[in-house]
């Protein structure tokens, strides 16, 4: 096994799936769920596609049309430099309104006139592909439904704004409004504490379960669908004068307001979430196959080294102490690596997404989903609470763009650049989201892909959207 593991380590440490992983991609007998495609919006033709599948030129790709996407987003991509064949990042942007039909059952719908009866709410979303572009492209297709589908559940609760979520909801699916459950129906005098959930509350978790849902609809239909790999996904979805960023995977969101910049995610990495797959780890160790060990050390353990004390950390650690080392410390970590290295199992980069249901240890008949996670985080933000200028934005991106720019230069960048337009003009958000991703892909001299003083460039797929947060507080 130790080989078998040093191999994958080989692989995965040379950078030749990034973040990824590096599974058998034969080709399958089974039919596609959705051919391969570059994001709607982008308005691409068959040949469009193809010639930005240059991994020379590497063109940037940008919207043809500023009003295709709302609040006037600007949105760039690039593919990578020679990773994979294909750019495995996909992207959705959608304006769906939830509606209740009569007979009490509700459906999503795009058309405008249908806004009055229900409740409207704005998407975008990017979806970071690895090991091939299926559960992306699959995701960046349904995401928004399921969604949608759990935001149906509470349609009544969420457009009563001025009464609690009842606790008890189930004779309001059923009953006439006013019958005792209802959202209508002042709630009973209670003699004990009962918690007071928000609104936004039952936001955040119609994400999470979308996401969820998703994660077990391509599970399902793996079984008659060649859905290939897996993927990384954030979301922002506005409702109500509030934005709601769910991330499962290495994806960012930032927001940039008057100069200064407000995190909006975090990363899923397997150093961020050490003690969560320790603690798995230890709980289940038959998923551990009998080839790892849950502890973490410095470095890899010598048979020398048995019945010598060392460095490690355990799942409830932030710190470090020493432990006699015995024969099944040997074992390789599940954790191992640092930085953009680090790996689960020696196989794969990141440790929330969607996908990934086949994905096994090199070699070997251990699988690695157990370990992987759908569940996004969701942090909200009240558009409500400020009055946002023209140069305040919502910057979303996939790991391409943050693995070479920092925070504060995206926000250098992002705020240089508006400051220079003209406020009116619609299409300065494109052509920052362009800048940005250049700035990120950098330029091809003859050590490669090289970016502000004479560093390496992003060779990764990059997408990139850039909202204006203003229009939010002109919704209705």
């Amino acid at each position: 096994m130790f080989t078998r593991v040093k191999s994958a380590v080989a692989n995965f440490m040379g950078g030749v799936m990034d973040g990824g992983a590096n599974v058998d991609q034969s080709a399958s007998d089974l039919p596609l769920k959705f051919p391969y495609m570059r994001p709607e919006f982008l308005g691409l033709s068959s040949d469009e596609i193809e010639c930005s599948a240059d991994h020379i030129a590497r063109p940037i790709l940008i919207l043809k049309e500023t009003k295709r996407l709302p609040w006037a987003t600007g949105y760039a991509e690039v593919i990578n430099a020679g990773k994979s064949a294909l750019n495995e990042d996909q992207a959705c942007c959608e304006v769906l309104v939830v509606r209740k039909r009569p007979g009490g059952s509700s459906t999503p719908s795009k058309t405008p006139t249908t806004k009055r009866q229900g409740l409207v709410f704005h998407y975008w979303a990017l979806f970071d592909g690895h090991a091939g572009s299926g559960a992306a492209v699959m995701a960046s297709k349904l995401l928004h439904h399921h969604i949608v589908e759990q935001l149906q559940s509470v349609f009544e609760v969420l457009r009563n704004h001025d009464v609690l979520p009842p606790t008890v909801f189930a004779a309001s699916l059923h009953g006439a409004a006013g019958a005792p459950g209802s959202p209508c129906t002042p709630p009973p005098q209670r003699f004990f504490i009962e918690k007071k959930i928000q609104h936004e509350s039952l936001v955040i978790g119609a994400i999470e379960n979308a996401f969820k849902e998703m994660d077990a609809q391509i599970e399902r239909e793996k079984q008659v669908y060649d859905i290939t790999g897996g993927c990384t996904a954030l979301c922002v979805v506005y409702l109500l004068g509030k934005l709601y960023v769910g991330n499962a995977g290495d994806s960012r969101a930032i927001i940039l307001r008057d100069g200064q910049v407000l995190p909006m995610s975090t990363e899923f990495t397997p150093e961020s979430e050490r003690q969560r797959l320790q603690f798995l780890g230890f709980m289940q160790p038959h998923l551990l196959g009998g080839e790892f060990t849950h502890l973490e050390f410095p470095r890899r353990v010598q048979r020398k080294e048995v019945g010598k004390k060392m460095l490690y950390r355990d799942f409830t650690m932030n710190g470090w102490a020493y432990k006699t080392i015995q024969d099944e410390d040997l074992r390789f970590p599940l954790v191992y690596g640092e930085g953009k290295k680090a790996r689960v199992m020696a196989t794969i980069g990141v440790t929330r997404g969607l996908g990934d249901h086949d994905l096994k240890v090199h070699d070997s008949n251990i699988y690695i989903k157990p370990f992987l996670s759908c569940c996004p985080e969701v942090i909200v933000y009240n558009l409500n609470q400020y009055e946002h200028g023209a140069d305040d934005v919502l910057v979303m991106g996939t790991d391409g763009l943050w693995d070479v720019l920092s925070n504060k230069e995206v926000n250098e960048s992002v705020s240089t650049f508006l400051a220079n337009c003209d406020p009116d003009d619609l299409h300065r958000y494109t052509m920052a989201a362009q800048d940005l991703v250049m700035r990120a892909r950098g330029v091809l001299r003859d050590r490669g892909w090289r970016i502000t003083n004479d560093r390496l460039g992003s060779g990764d797929d990059i997408s990139c959207y850039i909202i204006p947060l203003m229009y939010g507080n002109r919704q209705p």
